[in-house]
């Protein structure tokens, strides 16, 4: 009976998981010999800010990006973070740029969200550093992951359910993704986090390849600003699991969000595109329609007044 429960549980994909199967020609290029060892010799660069954020009048809101899709999000009550991660190293994989921060220059945290259990996104030492008996919201089935890191609540929703602290509201969003922690571990959900507080709004995408399920995540929550991700999309795998620049525009416009901010790119190199291409093709095609004052490039560890 347990070993029939635990082959269901772990055979059931969450909706929209994508096709796990190589992608045609995955095996043309060398993944280790063209980005993993280039980039061990790699000099780690970027600057370590010390930042002051801004005392907050009502109705604002302030976006630090430490890098790659970790995001410090203030409102005048609270701070939240999103996918935190301070790691060197994932693994074998180095990482090329600074966090912006150090850790320890954050302030108080009331709440922290992790969108799914990649390594990139759900950092457990980093994890362990930033608890101190707040609430952390995950996905189903992620939150044995984060058990005894420090946090005095855990709180695992499906895609659009919400968790609410005081007035601020977060709603977990479908993606097209997958979260596994290990190899076959196909249980796991994952999903994007939609932040509502005193009529703003701010879209934290998570992983995604690009879906339909954007038009309906903007026809069913107000979009303000749209953290969206532009970066590894050119698989070692050859999979469809992450946006490009040009799809995370067509993303945007289906959010009908107001402000577009670029993420997960220029930290880790995950896939065959160079670090700097991202950005560039983004605003290539951002400028090709017209859409250059909706897009805000944030640097590193520099807080933004929303």
């Amino acid at each position: 009976m347990v070993r029939r429960f635990l082959q269901q549980r772990t055979s059931r994909k969450p909706d929209h998981h994508v096709d796990m199967k190589l992608g045609s020609g995955w095996h043309k290029r060398n993944f280790l010999a063209e980005v993993i060892i280039p980039s061990l010799f790699t000099k780690r660069h970027g600057r370590l800010i010390k930042p002051v954020f801004p005392e907050l009048e009502p109705g604002r809101i302030c976006i630090t990006w430490i890098g790659h899709a970790s995001f410090l999000v203030q409102t005048p009550e609270h701070s939240l973070l999103i996918d935190p991660n301070w790691a060197k190293w994932l693994k074998v994989v180095k990482r090329i740029k600074q966090p912006g921060m150090e850790i320890h220059d954050l302030p108080a945290i009331d709440l922290v969200l992790v969108t799914h259990a990649h390594f990139d996104h759900l950092d457990r030492k980093t994890l362990r550093t930033i608890a101190s008996k707040q609430a952390i919201v995950v996905p189903k089935h992620v939150g044995s992951l984060v058990h005894g890191l420090g946090f005095e609540d855990i709180h695992e929703l499906s895609h659009w359910q919400s968790f609410s602290l005081g007035d601020l509201k977060v709603t977990l969003t479908p993606a097209r993704h997958w979260g596994a922690r290990v190899l076959h571990d196909t249980h796991r959900g994952f999903g994007g986090f939609h932040i509502e507080y005193a009529g703003r709004s701010v879209f934290h995408c998570g992983d995604s390849a690009y879906f339909e399920g954007f038009r309906e995540i903007g026809e069913r929550l107000p979009v303000e600003i749209a953290l969206l991700p532009i970066g590894a999309y050119d698989a070692p795998t050859k999979r469809d699991v992450h946006m490009n620049p040009e799809e995370a525009i067509d993303a945007f416009l289906q959010l009908k969000a107001k402000t577009l901010v670029p993420m997960h790119f220029g930290t880790f190199r995950l896939s065959y595109e160079p670090l700097h291409e991202p950005p560039e093709r983004l605003i290539k095609h951002g400028a090709a329609h017209n859409l250059m004052d909706k897009i805000c490039i944030l640097e590193e560890g520099e807080p933004r007044v929303f």
